[in-house]
């Protein structure tokens, strides 16, 4: 698998599990897991933009 998919595709997971972990805490009321599930969201983001670059880059 290529650079650029590998870290779309767990840019894509990452962004999942961020949802859901802001999503639970929001819904306990843990503020702590809220934040963590926005971070990792956002890593996600991060991280699948990079691979998107290394999409262009590589044509």
């Amino acid at each position: 698998m290529k650079s650029s998919t590998k870290d779309h595709a767990e840019g894509t997971i990452h962004q999942v599990k961020g949802k859901i972990k802001e999503a639970v805490g929001k819904t306990i009321g843990n503020r702590d897991l809220e934040t963590e599930g926005k971070k990792e969201h956002l890593e996600g983001k991060v991280q699948e933009k990079v691979g998107d670059i290394k999409k262009v880059l590589d044509k």
